[in-house]
Formats: C-alpha cells, structure tokens, sequence
C-alpha cells in the first residue's frame, strides 16, 4: 500500500487539483510512489479546522501504513481584518498561534513519525480584493491587507521554529518577484499557475530536505521497464 501526504488548508489548497495547481502537481511528481490526498476546505480558518481535524483525519487502521507528510496552509481567513466584511472568518493573531500549536500537536500524537510542513499565507494584493469582493462590499475597504497578512505568516514561522517544523514562507517568497501582484495572484488571494508553481516547488524542496523524495521512495508494482517481454509474468513474483 502506498504511503500518503496529506493537504490540509483553505480554499488555495481545495483549489490546488485544478490545472496547473500545486496539489496536482505533487500528485504528478510522486507518481507511483505516494498517493497525495486533497483536505481543503474553502474558507475555513484555524479554529474551524482544529474543530474538524478528528473527523478529517480518522486513525490509520492496524497494518495500515501511516502517512508520511502533512502541509498545513491556514492563515488567509485567519488574518481577515475583524471590522470588514469578512469578520466572521477572523481569528485574533494570539489564538491563530495557539490553534497552530493545537494542530501540530494533534497531528504528532496522531502520527508521531509524521513530518508536518506548515505553509505561511500568502501575500494580499489589496486594490485586486476590492475589485474582486466575494460579497457586496459598500465599506469600499479591502476585508484583507498585506500588512495582516504579513503578521500571520510571522507568527506561523514562529510557531514552525517553536515546535521544530519546517516551513515554507510564502508571504516572504512570491513578494522576491517584482510583479507579484500580477504574476503570482489571480484576485488579490489565490494563485495563478505561476503561483501555484512557486509552492509546489518550495514544498517539494522542504519535503526533500525532510528526507521525502521520489529518489528514495519505492515505486509501486513494476515499472515497464523491468517486465520481461519472453516472460512478463516473472515480474510479480515478489507481488
């Protein structure tokens, strides 16, 4: 049976199965080594995913194979500015903190062999959330901003180094590129393909450097090349 990696996240990971999509790209890039399994849910926060994680991740049934990774991307909702009109998503920076903790400490008890990735949010391009609201807007205000954003990626690194995981700084890399906004965003929140590449990327380098690559993984069943032509059947033997 192959070993899992898990996508636990908000809306840029429930999107990242679509083309060109991150999810989808380490699904291709694992191929035949990993099975990669999509947890996303649109607009959830910390708080409502630690609510939901037992559900969400039910214990691996004896002789199953325990998965080997998990990334945790939540932040976004979570840095929505609590007098705009996404307040009801907000989670004050203190508690996203302690909710973090409370999810890698779920997760290790869980799985205690597990390597736990967590992914900072992404940064906010405020004039494009304005001309891309999710609802009526009237404040005329972005209920999102860079600044925000910003304080909650700190805080997830902060809370990666306290509890000894990697992390992938996301605000910090898409903002090295001069043309951010436009080349990495597609409303001022979510990812272009380029976007998405950039965390496809960054993931695959700090699985790798967790010792989860497709160089050290076993390939599932036979590959083409090592089936027989005058005796293919030899090759499942060991199956």
């Amino acid at each position: 049976m192959r070993p899992k990696i898990y996508l636990y996240g908000d809306s840029i990971t429930e999107e990242s199965f679509g083309d060109g999509g991150w999810g989808a790209s380490l699904s291709h890039h694992f191929s035949r080594t990993v099975d990669v399994v999509l947890r996303g849910y649109s607009g959830y926060n910390t708080r409502w995913a630690l609510k939901v994680a037992e559900r969400t991740f039910p214990p691996v049934e004896s002789g199953g194979v325990p998965p080997l990774a998990v990334t945790v991307f939540f932040g976004a909702n979570d840095a929505c500015l609590p007098d705009r009109y996404s307040a009801f998503q907000h989670v004050p920076l203190h508690e996203y903190k302690q909710n973090l903790h409370s999810i890698i400490s779920f997760f290790k008890k869980r799985w205690p062999e597990i390597v736990i990735l967590l992914i900072t949010p992404p940064p906010i391009d405020e004039d494009a959330r304005l001309r891309h609201p999710y609802i009526e807007n009237p404040s005329g205000l972005p209920e999102r901003t860079n600044e925000a954003a910003g304080a909650y990626a700190q805080a997830c690194i902060s809370v990666a180094k306290e509890c000894g995981c990697p992390v992938v700084d996301l605000w910090i890399k898409m903002q090295e590129c001069p043309d951010w906004k436009q080349a990495y965003l597609s409303d001022g929140l979510h990812l272009t393909q380029a976007g998405n590449r950039i965390v496809f990327e960054e993931v695959v380098k700090k699985l790798k450097e967790q010792g989860t690559s497709v160089e050290n993984l076993p390939v599932d069943l036979p590959l083409i090349a090592n089936i027989d032509p005058q005796d293919p059947l030899k090759a499942f033997q060991d199956y």
